[in-house]
């Protein structure tokens, strides 16, 4: 944990600032085409009524719609949404999702889905605020912010956000994300 901590923190260190021209430079190469799986959960998504105020400000076409979906952390039931990009598609391709999560640098939750996302026609990068569900490509996780995060990287892919308050995010141990019905 020691290695992969410090790995982490010097790619963050790396990368913070950097926003890289290629980001928004993508292939439009399947965009659409998400990995098979057994389920029906990403064709359930309904996107969602535009919220009064919302915690995720869209910043690219691909992002303009969001997803509700169901999210409890440690058995408490909290209001969540995904954006429309590819990877957020791609993890609500996966729901339902349990996963155990573990506290990173002292300012978010992290844990691992069962594969790695699509990244591919990434949104411009944003720095993550807390309650942002993200996806730290590199590493293939998921990270749950309960405190700002640094400043934008294209490596690190705002997903959706979570209404919960920092205090019951900092201390969750454990978080299921399901398909809205």
């Amino acid at each position: 944990m020691t290695t992969l901590t410090l790995r982490r923190a010097l790619t963050a260190t790396a990368t913070v600032g950097v926003l890289l021209p290629a980001a928004t430079a993508c292939s439009q190469d399947s965009p659409e085409q998400a990995p098979a799986t057994t389920g029906t959960a990403a064709s359930s998504f309904a996107p969602a009524s535009t919220p009064a105020s919302t915690s995720v400000s869209p910043t690219g076409s691909d992002r303009s719609t969001e997803m509700d979906v169901r999210v409890t952390i440690d058995g408490q039931e909290v209001e969540a949404t995904l954006n429309d990009s590819p990877a957020a598609r791609d993890l609500a391709s996966l729901l339902p999702l349990t996963l155990d999560l573990e506290d990173f640098h002292g300012i978010e939750r992290i844990a691992d889905p069962p594969r790695k996302l699509a990244t591919e026609n990434a949104p411009e990068p944003q720095a993550p605020k807390i309650g942002d569900l993200t996806y730290y490509a590199p590493w293939g996780n998921l990270a749950i912010f309960y405190k700002d995060g640094p400043s934008a990287s294209a490596d690190l892919l705002v997903l959706g956000h979570i209404d919960a308050d920092a205090d019951q995010l900092s201390g969750a141990d454990s978080i299921t994300i399901e398909a809205a019905s």
